[in-house]
């Protein structure tokens, strides 16, 4: 696939702005420019454009003034909101029907004026490892820009997007979702060009009936995709392959453990040393090592891959990047301290696959050393939430696990108890209801030479545990 065009940058005119929201300049110059996009007043520069977005706790038109004092040269707001007679004389009004909607066709509009290339990504699990790994393999042959950390949502994926006013050549972002109609929201604002599906899991569960039902909305990525459009769909997924049958363009397959177009084999699972392995693809074999650890991460490897070769990036030059990746923050990170303890620190986020992988590379830490979880509550399962815990406290004793601190409500209650009844003694399993305890246990509990796996949902605040040891064992 060819990249987009590059060229200058696009100006954000105040008529073009209005006209690609379908409004009108109310007040000021519809020649004002304006040098970026904000709806926080806390990060907004001056001369920006501030839309008032309305949220289930607050309403951005009540920080108009804010906005103002600190230099926005323009406004979006609603229509018959009174911002209009007040600040006539010194910004340009722009008032739209809705704000949020505002902002996501702007998105849009800029989207479609830049010319770029754009690489979306869902899944369960892994899409910002995903995404940051495409972003480098591209950025060896193409300007490339990227999302900020998590945004995106409904929101912040259209905020991604008027970054493509500099006209990059690619742009990968990543679509999340946790209810039904999300992704295809999010596709009908970014039109990719190419669509990456990396997993289905039971994150956010509470929200569906079942992972099936997940996996639906997460092809909701299809939408308006064209015969020239490319989806890259990870083969060892069951509810991906009995979906991709309905997407209409092109379709690229990665995996490890069915055949697939862009394959690992010969596969060294070096704990928390990284992974080894061999890839094939239609262009040649290459062998890669990478300090990522886990074979989830092998797989999302694998994915960026894929992206990387329908761009023409050279294999031997993904080998070579995948042996610099680092990890995003907190989404197994790997932290060596001082006195002999290492860290897998993954407390961004949680769900039962993702957390079952985890144990999977504790479990190949090297013989002799101490293997210590401290696993929080997953969120957002439902239901079905004692049981899915339960089912991870099974894994974390057929894992070998030397102790176990589980954190949070009754789901890390249940996770505990499966664990003892799976198993481990019952003086090796320790449940707290907050992190604040767990970190003190933990801190009592490592010693040097062990390997403390943290992972949990972020609302458990796992990553305190993380601090703690950092701070008193570093």
């Amino acid at each position: 696939m060819t990249a987009g065009p590059g060229g200058p940058a696009l100006r954000l005119m105040a008529s073009w702005v209005a006209r690609a929201m379908d409004a009108g300049v109310e007040a000021g110059e519809p020649s004002q420019e304006f040098h970026g996009v904000s709806i926080d007043t806390r990060t907004l520069m001056p001369g920006d454009l501030f839309i008032a977005i309305r949220g289930e706790r607050f309403d951005g038109v009540e920080f108009a003034d804010t906005a103002v004092e600190k230099g926005a040269a323009g406004l979006v707001v609603p229509r018959g909101s009174a911002v209009t007679a007040s600040r006539a004389a010194s910004v340009v009004v722009i008032e739209v029907d809705d704000t949020t909607a505002a902002l996501q066709a702007l998105g849009h509009a800029i989207r479609r004026e830049s010319g770029t290339k754009v690489v979306a990504i869902t899944g369960s699990a892994g899409k910002t490892t995903t995404k940051e790994v495409t972003a480098e393999f591209l950025a060896a042959r193409y300007r490339v820009v990227r999302n900020r950390g998590n945004l995106n949502n409904h929101i912040g994926l259209p905020l991604s997007l008027v970054e493509l006013k500099q006209r990059p050549e690619i742009a990968v972002v990543e679509l999340g979702m946790n209810h039904p109609g999300e992704i295809s929201t999010l596709v009908r604002v970014a039109e990719p060009d190419v669509r990456v599906w990396t997993n289905v899991g039971e994150a956010h569960l509470g929200f569906f009936a079942s992972v099936d039902a997940i996996a639906d909305a997460k092809a909701e990525i299809f939408d308006g995709a064209s015969p020239s459009t490319l989806l890259v769909a990870n083969a060892d997924e069951d509810r991906i392959v009995a979906r991709r049958g309905a997407f209409p363009g092109r379709v690229m397959t990665f995996g490890i453990d069915h055949d697939a177009d862009v394959r690992a084999t010969a596969i060294v699972d070096r704990g928390i040393d990284g992974t080894s392995a061999r890839i094939t693809t239609k262009r040649g074999s290459v062998e890669l090592t990478t300090p990522l650890i886990g074979r989830g991460n092998l797989s999302n490897i694998l994915a960026a891959t894929a992206v990387a070769e329908e761009f023409d990036v050279p294999l031997q030059t993904v080998a070579t990047l995948a042996a610099t990746l680092r990890p995003a923050a907190h989404r197994g990170e790997v932290v060596r301290l001082r006195n002999g303890i290492t860290i897998i620190e993954d407390s961004y986020n949680a769900n039962p696959t993702a957390t079952t992988r985890a144990l999977d590379v504790l479990a190949r830490a090297e013989p002799g050393r101490r293997r210590i979880a401290v696993l929080g509550e997953m969120l957002e399962l439902g239901v079905r939430a004692s049981e899915l815990h339960a089912a991870v406290g099974r894994a974390a004793a057929a894992a070998q696990v030397d102790v176990l601190l589980a954190v949070g409500g009754a789901a890390a209650a249940a996770m505990a108890d499966a664990a003892v009844a799976a198993g481990m003694p019952r003086e090796a399993v320790h449940y707290f209801p907050a992190s604040a305890e767990a970190a003190d246990a933990a801190s009592r509990i490592a010693a040097a030479g062990d390997v403390v796996l943290v992972k949990g949902s972020r609302g458990v605040r796992t990553d305190v545990v993380v601090d703690r040891l950092k701070a008193e064992r570093g």
